[in-house]
């Protein structure tokens, strides 16, 4: 069993942690902690009663590297890469699922804040498992992508080679209401959220750069990158539609079967996707169509498990070298 300690266990993802890990076979939940103070996970999380039943203690990387050989970072931005430092130069692997890793220097800065860990960030590799597998085996800290970079870009990476030289790519997302996290605000009140749909920050969302930057990095290809994301009156799921334009016709579901035939978290739907069949699931659904060489691909994702928690514990199961699809769950919350 390889010890694992949870950091940020309080808030949505950290729960979603905890359950994954106290039913993995290969993982020992040894740590768990808030930035708050010394509490129990059932008292942060009622729903673990008789369930999980551990002391939370306030975070302190000194204590998780006396235990646990790999952490989980639940924590906002900025906050996480102060316990990284820590935690990689004491010996302990790292699962981080803010955005600190995600992105080269220049861009993180221009887009985030000053950061405070330079000379780790270009060792993490970028925790998208279908397209940096190996990069990720090999690494001890993985920078676990984020709910809308995962949709988007599991639904848009195929067709980049095909994509129409010097045409941009519009991304409309939309996601439970989970995603925002649990701190209050205007926007996530509940009499502003029912019943209602509206955008934010469009296409000045931080979130565009990132799935640019992975493009580049990929494909070696600049593209202009238009997101709009949008909040549902849901809890959890996430449903993504990219248009783009392609140098020519193509069969569109064929591309999407030979690259993702092997691969246990993506399935190619022959119909448009919903998020129904996904939550709960580490599972990516995704659909996509031709219109002459306009192309529509749409794909459904559980923001909180594969845009968050079982991706971060796919990632881990890689850097352990165990099998990725080890204690990741796959049935979905239907009906």
């Amino acid at each position: 069993m390889v010890p694992v300690a949870v950091i940020g266990a309080s808030g949505y993802t950290g729960l979603e942690l905890l359950k994954i890990l106290a039913r993995h076979p290969e993982f020992e939940l040894v740590y768990v902690a808030t930035s708050e103070g010394e509490t129990t996970t059932q008292a942060l999380h009622p729903s673990l009663e008789k369930v999980v039943q551990l002391p939370v203690e306030k975070a302190d990387a000194a204590a998780v590297a006396e235990v646990a050989q790999l952490a989980f970072l639940a924590l906002p931005h900025k906050t996480a890469m102060g316990f990284a430092k820590e935690l990689l130069e004491r010996g302990v692997k790292v699962v981080d699922l803010s955005a600190d890793y995600r992105l080269k220097l220049d861009a993180y800065e221009a887009h985030y804040c000053p950061h405070e860990d330079k000379s780790h960030l270009p060792e993490a590799a970028y925790g998208l498992p279908e397209f940096y597998r190996q990069s990720i085996a090999k690494s001890r800290l993985v920078a676990n992508p984020g709910c809308y970079p995962t949709a988007s870009l599991l639904g848009l990476l195929p067709f980049i080679p095909y994509i129409k030289e010097d045409t941009p790519i519009f991304i409309d997302a939309k996601s439970g209401v989970s995603g925002a996290g649990k701190k209050l605000s205007a926007a996530t009140h509940y009499v502003t959220i029912n019943e209602n749909i509206f955008a934010y920050n469009p296409i000045k969302h931080r979130h565009a750069p990132e799935i640019a930057e992975k493009i580049d990095d990929l494909f070696l290809t600049q593209v202009q990158v238009n997101f709009v994301p949008h909040l549902l009156p849901l809890t959890r799921g996430m449903l993504c539609s990219i248009y783009m334009q392609l140098e020519k016709p193509l069969d569109p579901l064929a591309i999407l079967q030979d690259l993702y035939a092997e691969e246990p978290f993506v399935r190619v739907r022959e119909k448009p996707v919903d998020v129904k069949s996904v939550a709960g699931t580490n599972f990516c659904d995704i659909y996509a169509v031709c219109n002459g060489t306009s192309l529509f691909i749409t794909s459904a994702i559980d923001n909180l498990l594969r845009g968050a928690s079982s991706q971060a514990v796919v990632n881990a199961n890689l850097v352990c070298g165990f099998e990725e699809t080890l204690g990741i769950p796959t049935f979905a919350c239907v009906p």
